[in-house]
């Protein structure tokens, strides 16, 4: 691959801003590697023979720009909703199997567009034979999911505990039973609770392989811990050209993993933004009520989509440099304010107008063509 970077170091590095070519697969019209952008996936919290419920946490996911979501079908009243689920659901389903192969039938009859499934565990050939055929029958494709905290005995005792290679050698494992059915569809994800561990497992699956990367931090936390290991494992290898697409795992709802990954992108200029939110850190400068002004805009600007980016500075030190370089911008101090258009003073507004002005300058904000 010409973009690759190749050292003679252990590990293979890719240059920020290059990424690692793929084979690519399509998940119900979502296209994963290959030149395809990275795409943000979720995974539903309710009981899944809850209709409603799930195709409620669905759509909402969807309004907050996921493209992919992973429901769980781990019994036979999940499996008999996943009919309803899909004929309602705005995004493409992957169903998340655990052992049962008739489940991965089920779902595949009900028309997902991916399932979630290591071929090894479900028992028999003619039990693997059977999910790989009807997965090709209709396209879909298999992700193949590795788990620091479920790594295969034997490969456990062979490492000594959950390593790099060990969970490269279980995600092979899957893969050359898939390989050996002459089924190539799939994506790989080797996650883990250790920020590290995930990050040197998912740099050897794309040093040695071509499959398309899920990237995750397995069971990250709540929404303060999981945000930052989540951000420095996925943002790390996104950084270095890895991963074709992303779930952020947080224990809260799935809008919040959602907006989460998002985030992840738009920081690497790997998604278009929406509205962009900048203040200073704030110091004993501070001459505004920044912290008032910030939470305003935050709830009166939600929902609005539109590629703004808004930087609002409560000091005359560097407020008006980084005030300029916005495409809205307001430097404050003493009760008054600068606002800047693109880079030009347009006028001075008191600090009670600050809100206003900035809605009604988003308003009247045109995106460059």
């Amino acid at each position: 691959m010409e973009d690759i970077l190749r050292e003679t170091a252990p590990h293979e590095t890719y240059k920020v801003g290059l990424r690692r070519k793929t084979r690519q697969v399509v998940v119900g019209g979502v296209k994963i590697g290959g030149d395809a952008p990275i795409s943000v996936q979720t995974m539903t919290k309710t009981k899944t023979d809850d209709v409603s419920g799930t195709v409620g946490q669905i759509r909402a996911a969807a309004e907050a720009g996921c493209d992919i979501v992973r429901v769980t079908v781990n019994d036979k009243e999940a499996a008999e909703a996943m009919k309803d689920i899909v004929r309602q659901s705005p995004l493409p389903i992957v169903a998340d199997i655990h052992f049962n192969h008739i489940f991965a039938l089920r779902a595949i009859e009900a028309g997902v567009a991916k399932v979630r499934i290591n071929p090894g565990n479900i028992g028999a050939k003619d039990r693997i034979r059977q999910v790989l055929t009807a997965a090709a029958d209709r396209g879909i494709p298999i992700r193949i999911g590795v788990n620091s905290g479920s790594l295969e005995e034997d490969i456990l005792e062979k490492h000594g505990y959950p390593t790099a290679e060990a969970l490269y050698e279980s995600a092979m494992r899957h893969v050359e039973i898939c390989d050996s059915f002459n089924f190539r569809d799939v994506v790989i994800s080797v996650k883990s609770t250790d920020v590290k561990l995930m990050i040197e497992a998912y740099r050897l699956v794309a040093q040695r392989t071509d499959i398309p990367l899920h990237l995750g931090v397995t069971e990250a936390g709540t929404a303060r811990v999981g945000t930052i290991k989540s951000a420095v494992g996925i943002g790390t290898l996104l950084a270095e050209g890895i991963g074709d697409t992303i779930r952020v795992s947080l224990t809260d709802d799935p809008v919040k993993e959602v907006e989460v990954g998002k985030e992840i992108l738009r920081s690497l200029s790997l998604a278009s933004r929406n509205i962009e939110l900048i203040a200073c850190p704030t110091c004993g400068r501070l001459e505004v009520d920044l912290f008032g002004i910030m939470a305003q805009l935050e709830e009166k600007l939600a929902g609005v989509k539109k590629p703004v980016k808004i930087a609002v500075l409560g000091c005359v030190v560097n407020g008006p440099g980084e005030a300029s370089e916005a495409d809205i911008g307001i430097a404050a101090g003493k009760g008054v304010a600068i606002l800047y258009r693109k880079g030009e003073v347009v006028k001075r507004v008191k600090e009670e107008d600050i809100v206003t002005t900035v809605l009604e300058e988003v308003e009247r904000f045109q995106p460059a063509e």
